[in-house]
């Protein structure tokens, strides 16, 4: 008897994952809500540290945990099938142009919410 997994790559919605500064937690937000509604499954940062919270309180925390979180987004990116990169203004910083970087090496798709400027992407 044939059996079609519920859930291979064919049949399943795209799984993309945002990607983006957490200074547009908002626009990141959209992004979620907009995908979401294109009937895709979103993978997106779940915390942003630049909101006060006791998990990453004192500053040794929240370093440890601002790398814990870096490379569970690198994780994100190896379940994705594309990346969308969230970039109001054309701005990409630092840790966000390592995920481009490492979607690339991986040979994923990327799109961008913004066109992306010219220079080195600090805006």
């Amino acid at each position: 008897m044939h059996h079609q997994t519920p859930y291979s790559s064919a049949s399943r919605p795209k799984i993309v994952v945002l990607c983006g500064s957490t200074r547009y937690w908002d626009q990141l937000a959209e992004a979620n809500l907009y995908e979401t509604a294109a009937g895709r499954i979103v993978l997106a940062p779940g915390c942003n540290l630049k909101q006060p919270h006791p998990l990453w309180a004192d500053a040794a925390q929240a370093d440890r945990f601002k790398t814990v979180l870096g490379d569970l987004h690198l994780r994100k990116i190896d379940l994705a099938d594309e990346v969308l990169v969230v970039n109001p203004g054309g701005y990409i910083g630092e840790s966000t142009r390592r995920e481009i970087d490492y979607a690339h090496s991986l040979g994923k798709p990327i799109r961008y919410t913004h066109p992306v400027d010219g220079g080195d992407g600090r805006g």
